[in-house]
């Protein structure tokens, strides 16, 4: 079994010039926790998931440096929570979205699909067919396949 046979063709994804907001607005309106961020050619370019949202809208803690002359406190958070969550909605999606974005070829095996996806922790691929966005696979897709005829 193929990508090809397992992926979701509907993608849902953003453009690398589109705002948080946008991303936001997907998330809420599909019920989804993550999206591919594509060029205007539909090369993926970034990958943004709630996880971006989290680690930007959380509490920052304070950092300690220090010499034996010299010790400074850097402070983690200079906003409160809800300014967090404001400054984030019109900030470009490029600012928070993962540049290293790994994904699979559209005639990648089943085998090679369920180990990254085991072994990097990752809950979705995007598929690429000569580059360009063609669907996306998740965990759950692949578990469905991959038992649908056994049970």
């Amino acid at each position: 079994m193929k990508a090809q046979d397992m992926m979701v063709r509907q993608v849902f994804k953003v453009k690398e010039d589109d705002t948080v907001r946008v991303v936001i607005e997907k998330f809420l309106t599909h019920r989804i926790s993550g999206l591919p961020v594509v060029n205007d050619r539909n090369e993926v370019v970034a990958y943004i998931s709630d996880g971006d949202i989290m680690r930007y809208i959380g509490k920052h803690d304070d950092y300690l440096f220090g010499t034996y002359l010299y010790t400074a406190i850097i402070k983690g958070d200079n906003e409160e929570f809800h300014e967090r969550v404001c400054n984030l909605l019109p900030m470009n999606v490029m600012k928070i979205a993962q540049k290293k974005v790994i994904a699979v070829d559209i005639d990648e095996d089943i085998e090679q699909i369920a180990a990254i996806l085991g072994k990097k922790r990752i809950k979705k691929l995007p598929v690429l067919k000569r580059g360009v966005l063609a669907g996306i696979i998740s965990r759950g897709d692949v578990i469905r396949h991959a038992f649908q005829s056994l049970l």
